[in-house]
């Protein structure tokens, strides 16, 4: 065991997934601060040796060690803390895939200060609503003209709104990316504030007396998606990190003195998961690959140069590897691949399978939980399936009355809580007690997502309970469907929906994006229905199938079903 993973697991070696299930543990250690009791303890322990490496698509690259991290983390606290950031101060953070991402994180994690990781994505209206959900602070966001325009806009409408709003901002930085000549043109006259130059010049020493935070205190703020709704403010106290080695560790597989890439913009949750405190825990460097544009070739070249040895990605990115020519890359130095955001197609795991011979592990999460279930390194892995439960949860699949299903049926997937909590799972939505207590009461956490457990107690992702169809009396759920239409090789991604029909309630309706080659057509309409009719159940295949450019996702790379039911709703 690595000298940084004794100080917070009591055992790190198991012999089986029950053994893993029943004796895996963590020791929480009071005030725990990922700036100061990991990276700080890294920097001393092995500080040469590389903790980030990072490139853009334009041909910047740097690589940073952990003593150099930790200078870095300082410098920014410094500056940070001059301009008035503390304990519990909300700061969001629009920094794209930036190697500044991390020491910054850092810094504000070293003030005890609250960090609000932002997509780029965002409008002036979604800032606007972040700023008085959380009463932001300050923020600092790359130096993009569209990026800062939407925070100046913002902010003209937070001011106009009134002295008294919580969200108007009394701090804001841009931070210049690799290629910038310069400021952008009037930013100081526009209030704002060239962070790099400032964190450059400041202290590398951080002189801090006594723990800066609690264990309870709020570390992080994630801004959920929003598939449906308003997004909610998902808050994750300080000992957050310490859930996440279960990730790198068990999941990822990563190791120490490897090189780990997870496809994920630092706005997203996953970000989290795959970016940062798992992989440092357990001793791993963390890779970057910073572009606007996914080119799926282009990230397979980098995968390939910079000898990645652990990568993760959502379903979407394989979907999109295993159309090129895998055999003309040398994967000899990639050791595991994972995938989760949505449920993984099982043509797409043999096929990534024949041509890496990589087995693909998935698992199941969501933002306010850690990795929930999973297809553990014990656990041969069922192509499609979750995996089995996650040390410290309880999963339970329950009917609409409450009481547990049995073998094979469909419920909704619970995590029993009453008597304990497992390792990083949230503390409630901030500021929202009522929609708190709508998905967390009596001892269970609701996750709204419909699964079923098999006989040998792995468990098969169905959907979101809004997304299932009830059609004729049957319930469908869209993966089953999705599944199906993947292994069709017109298919490049699709989506199952239901839509209004006057006699069978819903009728399904595929929304198809083909792969290259493909031209749509009537009788490619029908090639896909008979298709699905032939590999599942035929009563579920989609009466209606349209043919789009792009499907509708979140920034996480999620499909916005909801999305498309509406412009059908709509028509």
């Amino acid at each position: 065991m690595s000298e940084l993973l004794k100080k917070f697991l009591p055992r790190e070696e198991f012999t089986s997934y029950d053994d893993f299930y029943r004796n895996y543990t963590v020791n929480m250690p009071e005030n725990f601060n990922f700036g100061y009791h990991v990276m700080d303890c890294l920097a001393r322990i092995k500080p040469e040796e590389r903790a980030l490496v990072w490139c853009d698509e334009k041909g910047a690259e740097a690589s940073f060690t952990y003593a150099e991290i930790k200078t870095l983390s300082n410098q920014a606290a410094n500056v940070l803390r001059g301009a008035g950031i503390g304990k519990g101060d909300p700061v969001m953070l629009i920094l794209k895939r930036r190697w500044e991402y991390w020491p910054v994180l850092l810094a504000l994690h070293k003030l005890g200060a609250i960090s609000i990781p932002a997509t780029h994505l965002l409008t002036s209206k979604d800032i606007v609503y972040r700023c008085n959900a959380a009463s932001i602070k300050a923020l600092i966001c790359v130096d993009e003209e569209k990026i800062m325009s939407s925070v100046e806009e913002a902010e003209k409408k937070l001011r106009e709104e009134g002295a008294q709003t919580p969200g108007i901002l009394s701090y804001k930085a841009f931070i210049r990316s690799a290629h910038s000549t310069g400021a952008p043109g009037g930013a100081a006259e526009k209030g704002w504030i060239d962070f790099k130059p400032l964190m450059e010049g400041a202290s590398e020493d951080l002189a801090i007396s006594g723990p800066v935070n609690a264990n309870n205190d709020i570390m992080l703020l994630y801004f959920t998606s929003g598939t449906t709704g308003m997004p909610k403010m998902v808050q994750h106290n300080f000992v957050y990190p310490l859930g996440h080695i279960v990730t790198a560790k068990y999941w990822h597989q990563v190791q120490e003195g490897g090189l780990h890439l997870t496809v994920a913009d630092t706005g997203w949750a996953k970000a989290a998961w795959g970016k940062i405190y798992g992989q440092w825990l357990c001793e791993s460097a963390v890779f970057v690959y910073d572009y606007d544009r996914f080119v799926p070739p282009a990230m397979l070249d980098v995968v390939v140069k910079y000898k990645v040895s652990t990568f993760c990605a959502p379903p979407t990115v394989y979907r999109f590897f295993i159309k090129e020519d895998l055999s003309r890359w040398d994967f000899s130095t990639l050791r595991s691949c994972t995938v989760a955001g949505e449920p993984l197609e099982p043509e797409i795991y043999e096929q990534f399978k024949e041509g890496t011979g990589i087995k693909l592990r998935e698992c199941y999460g969501q933002t306010e939980l850690t990795v929930t279930c999973c297809n553990y390194p014990w656990l041969k892995p069922k192509p499609g399936s979750m995996g089995k439960p996650s040390p410290g949860y309880h999963i339970d699949l329950i009917r609409d009355d409450g009481s547990s299903c049995e073998m094979g049926e469909e419920g909704q997937m619970v995590v029993r809580t009453d008597k304990r909590q497992p390792w990083g799972m949230f503390g409630g939505y901030y500021r929202d007690e009522e929609l708190t207590r709508s998905v967390w009461h009596d001892g269970i956490y609701y996750t709204g997502d419909m699964a079923w457990r098999d006989e040998d107690g792995f468990l098969w992702f169905v959907g979101r309970a809004d997304d299932v169809i009830k059609s004729s009396g049957y319930r469908i759920g869209p993966f089953e469907v999705e599944s199906a239409l993947m292994e069709h090789p017109a298919v490049l991604e699709c989506a199952i929906t239901g839509v209004p029909d006057p006699d069978r309630g819903k009728a399904v309706k595929a929304t198809v994006v083909l792969a290259k080659g493909w031209s749509p057509s009537e009788e490619l309409k029908k090639e896909l229905q008979n298709h699905v009719k032939k590999i599942t159940a035929p009563y579920k295949y989609p009466r209606i199938v349209e043919f789009v450019a792009e499907l509708p996702k979140t920034i996480s790379g999620k499909i916005r079903r909801v999305q498309i039911r509406e412009e059908d709703s709509a028509r």
